[in-house]
């Protein structure tokens, strides 16, 4: 929908759920341009301002910013489908901040996403209550939760635009790393080792945040077998991804998310990935709730996931592919300083079930 004189009002709190979106002049709430994830909004109807600055010009509604690599592809490039259906130009895509503290800050990233997506397009971000002479309002064509597989219209504007200009360029077989993001953001445990054994058949190991978005899109167009842990990086690939690329997706935690990580990349590509779910354990901060979280350490069975990647065609055999002792996880945690007050803590049933396998395996001998 097109709305004249629409006021666009930015959040004024940081909450999961904003009062924040878009008003008509007779101060009604244009939910049409709300952020939904999975079953509920996380934009609701703000109050009309006080005060508003103009904007002149046509601009096309952009949503939140998200300063998340992964939210902004997936919830920030959501309305951008309509680039494809604009019946007048516009003069720009108009955001409004996920956090005020980000103020109008537009990150390199997010430049680069837009560029590969609409060339020499403006971005504007707002801060304040702005009145906009006038306001292009598409609906929400991606997004978390069943809307994880896009549009069709979204899907297609994707295919059309996205990186069309980017050469293939690189390896056939690569790894998509996460070994090198810091323990800051959790990680696998026996990611390493599985990197060696990886190298051994021949797969680059690829660290997509050491790379411009151009490098990693060309990565991802010129790799055949793809073996990747699971993370943010798997959307980007999912938007240049072809049916004749075989994916294998490594998951580090428990979590709904990855099925939607599932569905995205079988939508968009046309095939779907092979979801290995391998751990042998899960390990979190102590001072957490025990709980799966974002910020977990999943411990790898590398014996299982050497066995599906030869099933599935992606190394030639398992032979070398072997669980990590004991001794060589604590020594993973001293290497990642993952101790003393930083000391992990294994997910009980996880520890229920090793002590049962202990056990057995007593009894059998």
């Amino acid at each position: 929908m097109t709305l004249k004189r629409a006021i666009v009002v930015p959040p004024l709190k940081g909450d999961f759920i904003q009062p924040a979106g878009i008003l008509s002049e007779d101060g009604a709430y244009c939910a049409h341009g709300a952020l939904w994830r999975k079953f509920r909004a996380l934009t609701v109807a703000p109050e009309m301002p006080e005060r508003t600055e103009p904007l002149p010009g046509r601009w096309l509604w952009g949503g939140v910013l998200w300063a998340h690599f992964g939210h902004f592809l997936v919830e920030s490039s959501a309305r951008l489908w309509a680039l494809d259906q604009l019946e007048q130009p516009v003069d720009g895509i108009l955001f409004m901040p996920r956090r005020p503290r980000a103020g109008d800050a537009v990150r390199g990233f997010h430049k680069d996403f837009i560029q590969l997506m609409a060339p020499e397009m403006p971005v504007r971000v707002v801060t304040d209550p702005a009145s906009v002479e006038e306001l292009v309002v598409p609906g929400q064509g991606f997004g978390l939760g069943r809307i994880t597989a896009g549009t069709e219209a979204f899907r297609q504007a994707v295919h059309n635009r996205f990186a069309a200009d980017i050469a293939a360029e690189g390896p056939e077989k690569i790894y998509i790393s996460r070994s090198a993001l810091g323990v800051g953001k959790g990680g696998l445990l026996g990611e390493e080792r599985m990197e060696e054994l990886l190298a051994s058949e021949g797969y680059e190991i690829f660290h997509p945040q050491r790379h411009d978005m151009a490098t990693q899109i060309a990565r991802y167009k010129a790799a055949k077998q793809i073996v990747a842990a699971d993370g943010s990086a798997i959307h980007l690939f999912a938007m240049v991804g072809r049916a004749d690329q075989s994916l294998a997706i490594v998951l580090r935690r428990k979590s709904s998310a990855n099925n939607l990580l599932q569905s995205n990349v079988t939508h968009f590509c046309g095939r779907e990935p092979l979801m290995i779910e391998a751990l042998r354990s899960e390990w979190v901060k102590a001072t957490d709730k025990k709980k799966s979280n974002r910020l977990s350490f999943g411990e790898l069975d590398l014996q299982r996931i050497g066995a599906m990647l030869a099933e599935g065609g992606f190394i030639r055999d398992a032979a070398g592919w072997e669980a990590l002792s004991d001794e060589e996880r604590q020594a993973l945690f001293a290497a990642k300083k993952l101790t003393g007050k930083n000391a992990l803590e294994e997910l009980p049933k996880y520890k229920r079930n090793r002590i049962r396998a202990a056990r057995r395996a007593r009894k059998a001998t």
